[in-house]
């Protein structure tokens, strides 16, 4: 164990109690909890230590991304995690692409992996880790290639103890069965029970170019199975500016169509991206002191999209005062879910004195606040900080409308847009699902125009979507269904509401999948360089 802090700008480490902190520890068979008080005022910069590991070259490890977005699989001991320093310089720095996962602050090697608050490991040698304290900080759990072992970070960075204060800064359980760390897993968070949704959202066939008769059209091909109609980006005139709502596309508002939206039988859903504003929006350009700056004063940018976009600054009163007149705005209209997305955004550059997770989960929690006790799908968020604040959560990246993008976009980062990428993260992540959060997989796309996902892609992505997943949603006409279409449909409605997973196993090729529907077991395998499944039965 090691601790390191700073004490009048000096940096120390520390193992034990000394002149500045008491250190407690306290440990059973499989929790661990260090806690410190200090004797002086201290800026906590890290606690580490590790866990002796068996290894072997055939087990599989499960290592949880940092953000909504972040590829989260099971990996063999020498998978190499993308690191965005491979990319070329000048296009990740024109398009912010650190700004969007973890290298932003974390240092990638090819001799380590590494994941976040929970971690195991299935073959010859098992293991379980949980975060108990994700809240405070998250737990960086780094598996080492060369000597075997697992080293973990308590991200305290940032937390300021005055004399007097004590603060507990690592907190977890280690288990050497995956069956009893699983276990233990649901104990800490029991089943809930939160509602299933099927819907549809704009954004996957037309994107930005949305306009009223498209959204009204499309409103009107949906049927009785139907409870969740979501109008997606490009509503606004730019980023940021969520109330003007764009009088082309829209010149009748938004209002007219929430109340249709409504006289169908379904919720009314909104994306919006409330801590960031692209840099085209009157936001920016009138506000520029709400945008959020580094320890330079430079502006802090948190990604390529639309004009480029930059990092909300909420410790500032005006800024939150900002975002909940929006929210409150679209509240009042009547919408029923909101889609909150890019939220890692806020987590770039930590309020002073506290950890990042702590000033993540203190902007989410202000976000549950505002909409008091309508439904939130958080996107682009980091998961552990989503805890008992967002109904639903993504677990992965956009669909794309090829199986894995274009072949440049393979160069980006880690939270890159991929179908291939997504159905993993889908199922990898299932243990969070209606324990955590309720887990959004995306959208399954059945229809013909305007994709590139070959037929058999297009049901493997449908079933797992309806079997992993607790949102279902497309952004199809489906009025333009084919008959076996409209039969695979169904099929996944009915694997959606009567389904039970039992289990999945992978060899990192193919993941077979055996989940229980009237009373039967049934099973498939799922080729994940392909897309497809090898056999349904």
């Amino acid at each position: 164990m090691r601790i390191t802090y700073i004490k009048q700008g000096k940096t120390l480490k520390t193992d034990v109690s000394n002149a500045d902190l008491e250190v407690t520890l306290k440990s059973d068979n499989h929790r661990r909890t260090i806690s410190v008080l200090a004797k002086t005022d201290v800026t906590l910069v890290s606690l580490t230590e590790s866990i002796n590991f068996h290894v072997n070259f055939k087990d599989r490890y499960f290592l949880n991304g940092y953000q909504s977005w972040t590829d989260s699989h099971e990996y063999s001991l020498f998978k190499r995690l993308r690191n965005i320093k491979k990319s070329p310089h000048i296009i990740s720095r024109l398009f912010a692409m650190r700004a969007y996962g973890d290298s932003y602050f974390y240092k990638y090697s090819i001799r380590k992996s590494h994941g976040y608050d929970f971690f195991y490991s299935k073959g010859k040698y098992e293991s379980f880790i949980i975060n108990l304290i994700p809240q405070t900080a998250y737990l960086l759990i780094e598996l080492i290639k060369d000597n075997r072992n697992i080293h973990l970070t308590s991200d305290v960075n940032g937390i300021k103890l005055s004399q007097g204060q004590s603060k507990v800064v690592l907190d977890y359980y280690f288990f050497d069965s995956y069956r009893e760390g699983i276990e233990q897993f649901n104990i800490c968070y029991p089943k809930k029970n939160i509602e299933k949704l099927f819907g549809y959202t704009s954004w996957y066939n037309y994107y930005q170019n949305i306009n009223e008769e498209i959204i009204l059209r499309d409103l009107n091909a949906l049927d009785s199975r139907f409870n969740l109609f979501q109008i997606d980006d490009g509503y606004e005139t730019f980023v940021g500016d969520w109330l003007d709502v764009d009088p082309a596309k829209f010149p009748n508002g938004l209002k007219p169509i929430v109340d249709n939206i409504h006289n169908r039988g379904f919720k009314a859903g909104l994306w919006l991206a409330p801590f960031v504003a692209e840099e085209k929006s009157k936001l920016f350009k009138e506000h520029n002191d709400w945008i959020k700056r580094d320890s330079k004063g430079k502006l802090v940018k948190s990604g390529g999209n639309w004009s480029g976009h930059y990092a909300l600054d909420l410790d500032k009163q005006e800024v939150r005062d900002y975002i909940e007149k929006c929210l409150t705005h679209y509240m009042n209209m009547g919408f029923d879910f909101f889609k909150l997305d890019f939220l890692y955004a806020v987590g770039l550059i930590p309020t002073v004195g506290k950890s990042r997770s702590q000033t993540q989960r203190e902007a989410y929690q202000f976000l549950r606040n505002v909409l008091k006790d309508k439904l939130i799908l958080g996107c682009g968020a980091n998961i552990a900080n989503s805890i008992d604040i967002f109904d639903y959560l993504r677990v992965g990246p956009d669909v794309s409308l090829e199986f894995d993008d274009v072949a440049y976009m393979r160069l980006f980062h880690r939270e890159r847009i991929s179908t291939k990428v997504t159905i993993q993260n889908t199922i990898y992540r299932s243990l969070f699902n209606q324990r955590l959060f309720a887990n959004d997989p995306d959208v399954f796309l059945l229809r013909d125009g305007n994709i590139k996902l070959n037929p058999d892609q297009r049901k493997a992505l449908t079933k797992i979507n309806a079997l992993f997943g607790s949102l279902l949603m497309t952004s199809d006409d489906i009025e333009c269904y084919h008959e076996s279409q409209k039969l695979t449909l169904c099929d996944a409605l009915k694997i959606f509401k009567d389904a039970e997973l039992v289990n999945f196993e992978s060899n990192g090729k193919t993941i077979k999948v055996i989940y229980r529907l009237d009373k039967e077991n049934h099973e498939f395998l799922y080729d994940t360089r392909k897309g497809v499944l090898v056999y349904d039965r």
